[in-house]
């Protein structure tokens, strides 16, 4: 079973975390079953860019992501070449390292 590690964030993981992961599961899947409570203002429906991550290892092991995904993360507040929309990067085999960045660009966070 592959594993994510999350890397230290202040508000989602201050010690950061691994957790396991089911193949097929989104990050946030995994995320949220593990109580990171990655913001994901759009219901996890790619219609937005708050559940953004960077997957610093093994992000070759995702399946490539699509022209809807694309064109969220082109509003993304920090992208890289290496962003992902955690709502739609699928786990693979492949272990994962995953940076939650520091700053969306949500306005509102109704959970805090």
């Amino acid at each position: 079973m592959p594993q994510i590690v999350f890397l230290p964030n202040a508000d989602y993981c201050p010690e950061g975390a691994v957790v396991e992961a089911q193949t097929g599961e989104t990050i946030i899947e995994a995320a949220l079953r593990n109580d990171i409570d990655i913001v994901h203002a759009c219901e996890m429906s790619c219609a937005c860019t708050t559940c953004h991550v960077i997957v610093r290892e093994g992000f070759d092991s995702l399946e490539p992501s699509d022209e809807l995904e694309d064109d969220m993360l082109d509003k993304a507040w920090g992208l890289e070449p290496e962003s992902r929309l955690s709502c739609q990067a699928r786990v693979g085999s492949e272990d994962l390292v995953v940076e939650i960045p520091k700053y969306t660009i949500n306005q509102v966070n109704e959970s805090h």
